[in-house]
């Protein structure tokens, strides 16, 4: 199968996460063709085929111009998936696209299983497996669920000029609100997860993240119940993180959780389950009770 990967280009530079596409690209064992609005000073390493159209002239964003050159290009290369990342970028044109092709789209896709794509439901607390009928489908594939691949190499380059039309303009970026607890900035977070029973035991948690000179994180079952604020969350709906050490108390390890902190220097994970989804991207695994372990940990730290 051919896919079309839907680069992104922010603020003059091209987006790590572009790469993501790639690692989607080479699971599904399909041949990857890019498209991105950029500049030639900013090529992905790549050795395929890419279709280039000027930021300068197009803007970084501007819905309709966009949308109609990779209408363009699709028309030129006939893909069987067109691939965003779910980004703010993706999550707006992908449905344009799709409307435009009739053709069916899957969002936040996590994983590809059993011929078809593994996405989240029910409030992203279980997955499904989709399959689309139509002979294209337009795709969204979450933040951190598919591992950066650079294929390297030097693009085969195909400028597009800018197409006529189009009634926004693009103005430029405005920084998101400034969150409590900045938890991006941390060196050092200790999240407690549902496994640590309770609201009264996040204290417990807490009292291990002070004595590592650390922040407070946790979970989203955690925000959820309410046991610890929101701009404590991390996660693709919380805040993504990635500081020296990681340790992750009493947390499973959901993939909307994994993609928020996985690119952590050192993980430390505690947990009960030693199958838990959590081991697999942790450094070291602990198999014991968060609840008697931390509080060990804690006073052993103190002395």
């Amino acid at each position: 199968m051919k896919t079309l990967l839907i680069g992104e280009f922010r603020e003059g530079k091209l987006l790590d996460s572009t790469y993501e596409l790639f690692g989607f690209a080479g699971q599904a064992a399909d041949e990857p063709v890019m498209f991105m609005v950029g500049s030639e000073t900013q090529l992905p390493s790549f050795g395929g085929r890419l279709y280039l159209a000027d930021a300068a002239a197009c803007g970084e964003y501007n819905p309709d111009l966009h949308k109609q050159l990779i209408l363009n290009v699709v028309q030129k290369e006939n893909p069987d998936r067109i691939v965003f990342v779910h980004s703010s970028y993706g999550w707006d044109l992908a449905p344009r696209v799709a409307v435009a092709l009739k053709a069916a789209q899957v969002s936040e896709v996590v994983a590809i299983q059993e011929g078809g794509f593994e996405v989240g439901c029910c409030n992203g607390k279980m997955r499904r497996i989709v399959k689309p009928s139509t002979p294209q489908t337009v795709i969204t594939i979450q933040a951190g669920a598919f591992q950066g691949v650079q294929p390297g190499g030097t693009p085969q380059v195909t400028r597009l000029a800018a197409p006529g039309g189009g009634t926004m303009e693009f103005v430029g970026y405005e920084p998101a609100e400034e969150k409590g607890v900045d938890l991006a900035k941390a060196e050092v977070i200790v999240s407690a997860g549902r496994g640590v029973g309770k609201k009264d035991n996040v204290a417990i948690i807490a009292a291990l993240a002070k004595a590592l000179g650390g922040e407070l994180g946790a979970s989203r079952p955690v925000v959820d119940a309410e046991w610890v604020a929101h701009d404590h969350q991390v996660g693709t709906t919380g805040q993504t993180v990635s500081p020296k050490l990681y340790v992750a108390c009493g947390i499973s390890g959901a993939i909307q959780h994994l993609a928020g902190m996985k690119k952590s220097d050192f993980i430390l994970a505690i947990n009960k389950d030693k199958d838990a989804p959590i081991g697999e991207v942790a450094d070291v695994l602990v198999v014991a009770d968060v609840m008697q372990f931390v509080p060990a940990l804690t006073a052993k730290l103190a002395k």
